[in-house]
């Protein structure tokens, strides 16, 4: 057996097949190795062979696309002159198909038929009267406005939030503008900020139109005052409160080797 394998080695028209990395594949025997000699000969797939005779080979000279005559990005001074095949906007329109779109969007019809002779019920049962919530919603416009996280704690910012519920806004930012807490100067940005996002969203806080008058109301505060309401258009703060929001850690050293870990707290403030 070294004989034989000395003589292959010696020889310098055999090639070194065995010097070469090889797959090993297991068999009914065990282990052995693929034989790599022969790969010229590819293994047949039938299924391949078929689906390669029935792809439709590529067209030979095939006309682009162009846009549409009513086209807004057609610039004919840069584009030129339009070529002969046969354009994007000379096709006919494909005729939309009513049921393919009712499955986008009516996807169940017998739930929605449900919920019509519900709500049909409902308004006879009330005859034709709004909930305060309804009527609120369709008299007046509302606006959520969510803060960033301020660097306080909830303990904090809350007697600041109770502060200003049932205030006007003006009468709020007023409020914060003289108070001594440290945030309340993040709560008079954040005031602010929600009074523009209210006129510039909603319309809110730009007086009567033009020929309209108003009667003045009086109502009562949540906070229990009278208050003579000249202007239906005035913006107030309904609710206020503040939710917990993430914190960072900060080493704290001690004496005698001891660290305490101090959380710094972030509040997060919304208004309506």
């Amino acid at each position: 057996m070294i004989s034989k394998l000395i003589g292959f080695i010696a020889t310098s028209q055999t090639t070194l097949t065995f010097l070469t990395p090889c797959i090993q594949k297991r068999t009914l025997f065990g282990f052995g190795k693929r034989d790599t000699s022969d790969t010229s000969k590819k293994p047949i797939n039938p299924l391949t062979e078929e689906f390669l005779k029935r792809r439709p080979r590529a067209q030979q000279g095939v006309v682009r696309g162009d846009l549409s005559s009513s086209s807004i990005f057609e610039d004919e001074e840069l584009a030129g002159p339009k070529s002969k095949g046969t354009a994007a906007g000379d096709k006919k329109p494909i005729i939309r198909n009513p049921e393919t779109m009712a499955a986008a969007l009516d996807p169940d019809p017998a739930n929605r038929k449900r919920w019509e002779r519900k709500m049909v019920i409902r308004e006879i049962h009330r005859r034709g009267r709004l909930s305060k919530t309804q009527l609120l919603k369709k008299q007046e416009r509302q606006l959520l406005s969510r803060s960033h996280d301020f660097k306080t704690s909830v303990k904090k910012i809350v007697p600041l939030a109770k502060q200003i519920t049932g205030k006007t806004v003006d009468e709020a930012i007023i409020q914060m503008r003289f108070s001594k807490k440290k945030v309340a100067a993040d709560i008079k940005a954040h005031l602010e900020h929600a009074k523009n996002e209210a006129i510039v969203k909603r319309g809110m806080g730009l007086g009567l139109a033009d020929g309209k008058k108003f009667t003045p109301v009086r109502i009562v505060t949540k906070d229990g005052k009278c208050v003579k309401v000249e202007d239906p258009t005035t913006m107030y703060v309904e609710q206020a409160w503040a939710g917990r929001g993430p914190y960072t850690v900060t080493p704290d050293f001690r004496a005698r080797g001891q660290v305490n870990m101090m959380k710094n707290r972030t509040t997060s403030k919304d208004l309506i």
